[in-house]
């Protein structure tokens, strides 16, 4: 297969640079949108994940809303997008809660202690009011991010259930799945009516929370579907989809330039670093694609990609190339608007990467630059 030419962005921006393209952002919302349009499922924007609000009345114009991890999560939904706001988190500090009652509409509790504590002060403020369930099913291998995992924080289990404080509470809340597909949704949903389908029936919503790779080639748009309209005409119930990778997945590349190489070992140092600028390629861990390289051996010239902190595993991965590397060639990793922004770090004083916005007809604009002032107000 050939490499695909790089693009006129790639080769002029600064670098360091997270790019997120307009147009691969607009396919998958494309993709969203019609979800919704087909079952009348509410899709909102985990920021989580993608929390580039340059790009939030755009998001805005396809989907229901954001969800939210927290108060500053809350207040960015709220501030930029306007539209449905919900929040979850395993628990709320007292000094944010009148704040997050005035600008979301939607509260889930992780406990039943956290919902008797928080649960009346949201009520009088008209906010719909739900519980995070967790239905023991695991669907994965990752044990850092199964929220069914042996010892899991994250949702109400059945043996702990209190169904005699289900007064005031509108909806059940579960998520449980990570880049998975909806095979993995339909085995969930199993477990969810097998341990809490009883109390399916007093509630007015569901929300099946994130995870969701439904903007991946192949993913099961159908059963996704299925799903949804299983629950709303079994139950009469309300379908929240919370997906984040799924909003901006393959919209975002970071640019980088090679600082030197080590010819002894195979070593090309960029100035972007996988501990700082891509956390997730070390805390998952994953290998990044790269545009127009191979597996190692696969072309002439194999390099393992590092950065330039004195972290001795700063390394991102091994890839080949069809020509050699030269200090200043561009590498452009793929998948990049996704769980970096939100997750980067000033480690070493590593200046963060300018952020960069593409618009359809192909200009680009630096969105936000970074400088000292930005590491030094973080200490």
């Amino acid at each position: 297969m050939a490499a695909p030419m790089m693009k006129r962005e790639w080769l002029e921006v600064p670098t360091p640079s997270y790019v997120v393209e307009e147009e691969l952002l607009r396919r998958n919302l494309e993709i969203l949108h019609e979800i919704e349009q087909d079952t009348g499922a509410h899709v909102l924007l985990a920021q989580k994940c993608f929390s580039m609000y340059h790009f939030y009345p755009l998001i805005g114009r396809y989907l229901s809303g954001t969800t939210a991890s927290g108060l500053f999560e809350a207040r960015l939904g709220h501030e930029e997008m306007g539209k449905e706001n919900h929040v979850f988190s395993p628990a709320y500090k007292e000094e944010d809660f009148p704040e997050l009652v005035k600008i979301c509409d939607h509260i889930v509790f992780n406990s039943f202690a956290q919902w008797r504590k928080f649960g009346p002060q949201a009520l009088r403020a008209g906010v719909s009011c739900g519980l995070r369930i967790n239905p023991e099913c695991s669907t994965q291998d990752h044990a850092i991010y199964d929220p069914c995992a042996e010892g899991s924080r994250l949702g109400v289990r059945l043996r702990d259930f209190d169904e005699t404080q289900l007064s005031g509470l509108d909806g059940l809340h579960f998520h449980t799945l990570c880049e998975q597909g909806a095979e993995a949704l339909a085995v969930t949903l199993e477990a969810v009516e097998e341990k809490f389908g009883r109390y399916l029936p007093q509630m007015k919503w569901l929300n099946f929370g994130g995870g969701h790779h439904i903007t991946k080639p192949g993913y099961d748009i159908a059963l996704l579907k299925q799903c949804i309209r299983r629950m709303q005409q079994k139950y009469g119930l309300t379908i929240y989809v919370e997906p984040g990778e799924a909003v901006a997945l393959n919209a975002g590349f970071l640019v980088a330039s090679v600082l030197d190489i080590q010819e002894q070992n195979g070593i090309a140092i960029l100035d972007t670093s996988a501990a700082c600028h891509m956390p997730d390629v070390i805390e998952m861990p994953y290998r990044p694609p790269v545009v127009g390289a191979g597996e190692p051996g696969e072309f002439a010239h194999t390099y393992t990609l590092a950065g330039p902190t004195c972290l001795a595993g700063d390394t991102i991965g091994t890839y080949s190339f069809r020509e050699p590397l030269a200090i200043g060639s561009r590498v452009i990793f793929g998948d990049m608007a996704i769980y970096t922004m939100v997750k980067n770090n000033t480690f070493n004083g590593m200046p963060l990467p300018d952020i960069i916005a593409v618009h359809e007809n192909g200009a680009w604009e630096v969105v936000r630059r970074f400088g000292y002032d930005d590491f030094k107000k973080r200490l």
